[in-house]
């Protein structure tokens, strides 16, 4: 299986584009992306440098920043890998349990990517398709997420217009069955943070040189397979949660080790802190009684 170093230049829109930073533009949407995902530690090997599909490129009157290294872990990095699922060439495959997205392509290869999932990236499976297409979208929160998050979505409501500070990033795949829209998209991210991760709100985000290209190569018409839990433990095994946030395969058994000794760890320094901390107070007190 050829890795991510291996991604030939001239197999279309998944070659290197090479092409900086726009500001988050308000307070609210520094909180907006907060909320959206967090941000720690990275299991298995991570980059020590940006690879060039995931460096700078311009897009458009745009830049798009580069993907910061330590978020291109294993799993998140776009890779070209074997694929023996039953879905014919051109569909995209989307794992929501495994945090995975597949491009399926001839000869039993497909173009994988780590992608973060929402909430309503967990509440629909089944086959869709790309049905619409938007380079920079407009957003706007449900009233859903309004109701349940009024703090955050509230002033929001009349939405955002497409760009690097937008939830939907650089573009987005609308997800169609049977005429209908599903509400279901497929889209770039704010928050590169938070790829790999299970997030509170938004459907299946990557990181946004990754959905340029998708989107470049996916076509109106694309099929759309979206997995339940039983396809993804049949196809790609249970997966264990690490306190990091990231996914691993329940048979990494030494990175589940670790992570479980890790935070032990941390939270009996956490504890010894604490009560360093109040025997230090609770002498210090006495002392002040003593000398009144």
């Amino acid at each position: 299986m050829r890795g991510a170093d291996d991604i030939p230049i001239s197999r279309g829109f998944y070659a290197v584009n090479l092409s900086s930073l726009r500001a988050l533009r308000a307070p609210v949407l520094l909180t907006l992306g907060l909320v959206l995902a967090a941000c720690s530690g990275t299991p298995g090997t991570v980059s020590r440098t940006v690879p060039p599909e995931y460096a700078a490129r311009a897009d458009g009157e745009r830049m798009i920043p580069a993907v910061n290294p330590k978020y291109l872990n294993e799993r998140n990095r776009r890779r070209w890998v074997d694929y023996a699922g039953p879905e014919a060439p051109g569909t995209i495959v989307v794992d929501p349990y495994a945090r995975l997205l597949y491009h399926v392509q001839e000869g039993g290869r497909a173009m994988r990517f780590g992608i973060a999932v929402g909430r309503e990236g967990r509440g629909f499976h089944g086959s869709a398709t790309v049905r619409r297409k938007e380079q920079y979208p407009y957003w706007a929160p449900t009233k859903n997420m309004i109701r349940q998050d009024p703090e955050v979505y509230a002033a929001l409501a009349g939405g955002l217009p497409g760009g690097l500070d937008n939830p939907l990033g650089a573009r987005a795949l609308y997800l169609y069955r049977g005429g209908r829209d599903t509400m279901y998209r497929i889209h770039g991210t704010m928050d590169p943070a938070s790829i790999g991760k299970a997030t509170s709100a938004g459907c299946i985000r990557l990181f946004n040189q990754d959905i340029i290209d998708m989107f470049d190569e996916a076509e109106l018409g694309t099929p759309v397979r979206v997995r339940t839990r039983a396809e993804s433990l049949a196809l790609e095994g249970a997966m264990v949660e690490l306190t990091s946030g990231y996914l691993v395969p329940a048979t990494a058994t030494d990175l589940i080790e670790a992570d479980r000794t890790a935070n032990e760890a941390a939270k009996a320094a956490a504890e010894a802190a604490s009560a360093s901390a109040s025997a230090r107070a609770q002498r210090e007190a006495e002392l002040t009684g003593q000398a009144g």
